[in-house]
């Protein structure tokens, strides 16, 4: 396990304002987010925590830090050791080690955007553990602002799944027709492990594989999706981004990018078609 010595007297917490104060060296687990991935995005706030905690780690496995980013982690904040699932869902490790010492657990984006942080600390307060959330900027805020959706008309977020073996879920699709049905649109998160145990390194899944597993799922429960336009959005929140509006024929050629999720309008307003129209 790696640990780093090193302390400093401050730290950086929120107030019962929601404002930021100074507050004595502290134990604890730190829920750190790092942004989305292009570690420039990174705010003092958990730039500060992350190089005060004597130990921290990297979640590795409800999202993804782009390639390189790794290297760079380190010379900003300390060393660090990454978890993967088994550990953050089953913390008690974790949390002893919090128990006595400041525990930074950073993760790519906002901390508490996945369910799974939010059990975390649940189960920290239920344990007696203080747990400090520094937040970072959000996939889902990058997105809808960059597309040019209004953000208020967005209905259930979607995480679209591998299929394992035969089994393929249809349950996202499902999702995706009910905000349909609304008039919402969707923001469809692409999966990251094709293991399904978040275990082994990750591999993002490509837009190609997007579009198959949203054609076969429509072919499952007999929809016709083939007139869909879609918005593949890719590499959000880095210098490389790209925002691309098109048939499910012109997403799936597109073989760039690294890591990738996907909007499916709704019913869209005039502005909106002006918005997209840009992406085209």
């Amino acid at each position: 396990m790696t640990h780093h010595t090193r302390k400093s007297d401050k730290h950086y917490s929120l107030d019962d304002d929601g404002g930021w104060t100074m507050t004595n060296f502290e134990s604890g687990l730190w829920l750190i987010g790092l942004g989305p991935g292009d570690l420039s995005a990174m705010t003092t706030a958990s730039i500060e925590a992350a190089k005060s905690c004597n130990y921290r780690f990297l979640e590795g496995y409800t999202a993804l830090l782009p390639s390189g980013e790794g290297a760079k982690l380190v010379e900003i904040v300390g060393e660090y050791e990454l978890l993967m699932r088994p550990e953050v869902e089953n913390p008690d490790q974790l949390l002893e080690l919090a128990s006595e010492n400041a525990v930074a657990l950073m993760i790519v984006g906002d901390p508490l955007q996945a369910t799974t942080h939010v059990d975390l600390q649940l189960r920290a307060k239920a344990a007696g553990i203080n747990c400090h959330v520094i937040h970072g900027i959000s996939i889902t805020t990058i997105v809808t602002g960059a597309v040019g959706l209004q953000s208020y008309r967005f209905g259930r977020q979607v995480t679209l799944a591998y299929p394992y073996g035969d089994y393929l879920a249809t349950s996202p699709f499902e999702l995706i027709l009910d905000n349909l049905q609304r008039d919402l649109h969707s923001l469809v998160l692409l999966d990251l492990d094709p293991t399904g145990m978040g275990i082994d390194e990750q591999k993002p899944m490509s837009p190609a594989m997007a579009v198959d597993i949203l054609r076969r799922s429509a072919d499952k429960i007999g929809e016709n999706i083939e007139q869909w336009k879609i918005v593949l959005c890719s590499d959000m929140g880095r210098p490389e981004q790209r925002i691309f509006y098109g048939t499910l024929d012109d997403v799936e050629s597109i073989n760039n990018g690294s890591i990738h999720c996907i909007v499916i309008p709704g019913r869209l307003d005039e502005l909106e078609v002006e918005a997209l129209a840009r992406w085209n």
